[in-house]
């Protein structure tokens, strides 16, 4: 969509004068984009601002916006200041509605099963603190999930009396089965929920979300995914996976402003679970009853339809493929190098931009040091639930030259060069 027709687009949404304040735009479009040239990968890095002092490879925590959805995002922000109470009391809801439709799309939904809420961990927690817990219900997740979750259903424990079982994600498995069964092997008469990381976010390592939930829907336990890196990252269909909630944070690979996140339930389920603020009215139909918020920054929702806008102009697809490329690109560099140790599987279907590398003889903590004090390449360290090593989070604008800076340096800290 050209930006003369997206403006014009969004003369429905009640932000008509949006070109009125004239915000600068880069000097750089994607709209000039050549997706046959042969440096096209160049040409889409010309569109972000980067800072020179290091080599960013975590985009995994927060992925900063392309200058394009920046000046659209800050333009949003002038109309919504222009228009005060006047925007919040008239056209506030239908434009959050209209921003959850096209996530909904994105990710193969239908409208009314998808809410924008602020990430990943308030989507999920609305599930955990509202499902309609019994004293001794049991819930099953890993101990490579995220941690903020495992401490919510340490809560839910607490108030509820809800027992909770932890398993081990096999880091190397030999196939979608042996995954299926540690899950399958925790299940009792009592269990309720399971938890499944959609990609576990230390390693990179995605997991069969669709045989889980056959197996789990089989015994008549419910899945909860926390797909927080999934949603920009690769491709995928709720229709196809089949869980029953799902939640994801924005700011990530689909590089929305900080403060938006996916809720998904699936059709039908929405009304068994407790909200946990009260809305404006309660008992309202389906998901809408579960993500009050109140008054908030407005301007995020509709940056959503700009995020969007730029990962169809890119594809998601090509995207994909080249995220997964640029990971496999350093990983088998230097995974059957001595003194590496690459905690990501090796199929490449089990993994996509996120990938893990530890240097046995050094501890997480002091690689990560070493990578940017001596290299200027900044990681995170992940010293925990069985992983030792930094985790490596690209992204499309990554250079093949940083990427050989990144390796050249691995060789280096493990006696290679």
């Amino acid at each position: 969509m050209k930006k003369r027709s997206f403006l014009k687009s969004l003369a429905g949404l009640g932000l008509g004068s949006l070109a009125s304040f004239g915000a600068q735009s880069p000097a750089f479009s994607f709209d000039q984009l050549d997706f046959e040239a042969p440096d096209i990968w160049e040409q889409i890095r010309k569109g972000y601002k980067l800072k020179p002092d290091y080599i960013n490879l975590e985009n995994g925590y927060y992925c900063f916006l392309p200058q394009e959805t920046l000046e659209k995002y800050i333009e949003h922000i002038r109309e919504v200041n222009y228009q005060g109470s006047y925007y919040m009391r008239t056209v506030q809801w239908d434009n959050k509605a209209k921003s959850a439709a096209k996530l909904a799309e994105l990710v193969g939904a239908d409208p009314e099963e998808v809410a924008i809420t602020r990430n990943t961990t308030e989507s999920l927690d609305l599930i955990i603190s509202g499902f309609p817990w019994e004293r001794g219900d049991e819930a099953i997740m890993s101990n490579q999930d995220y941690g903020s979750m495992l401490t919510m259903f340490e809560l839910a424990h607490r108030r509820y009396g809800v027992h909770l079982k932890r398993i081990d994600i096999p880091m190397h498995p030999q196939s979608d089965e042996e995954i299926v069964k540690v899950y399958e092997k925790a299940i009792s008469s009592k269990t309720k929920l399971i938890m499944v990381p959609h990609i576990v976010n230390i390693t990179g390592h995605i997991l069969p979300i669709r045989k889980i939930c056959d197996m789990a829907h089989r015994h008549g336990v419910e899945v909860m995914v926390d797909g927080a890196h999934a949603v920009g990252h690769f491709t995928f269909s709720m229709k196809d996976l089949d869980c029953d909630y799902y939640g994801s944070s924005l700011h990530k690979w689909l590089s929305v402003p900080l403060g938006a996140g996916l809720l998904f339930v699936k059709k039908g389920k929405a009304d068994k679970i407790r909200p946990l603020l009260a809305p404006y009215q309660l008992d309202r139909p389906g998901i809408l009853n579960l993500n009050h918020t109140g008054t908030h920054p407005v301007a995020t929702d509709l940056a959503v339809l700009n995020a969007i806008e730029f990962q169809e102009k890119i594809g998601s697809k090509r995207k994909e493929d080249r995220l997964r490329f640029i990971q496999r690109y350093w990983s088998d560099q230097v995974r059957n190098l001595e003194n590496i140790q690459i905690n990501t599987p090796v199929e490449p279907h089990r993994s996509c931009a996120i990938a893990n590398v530890g240097i046995p003889s050094m501890k997480p903590a002091e690689l990560a040091k070493r990578l940017m004090g001596e290299f200027k390449v900044y990681t995170v360290a992940i010293d925990g639930a069985g992983v030792q090593g930094c985790r490596i989070t690209p992204n499309i604008y990554t250079s093949i030259e940083e990427l050989d800076q990144f390796v050249l340096a691995l060789k280096k800290l493990s006696g290679n060069a």
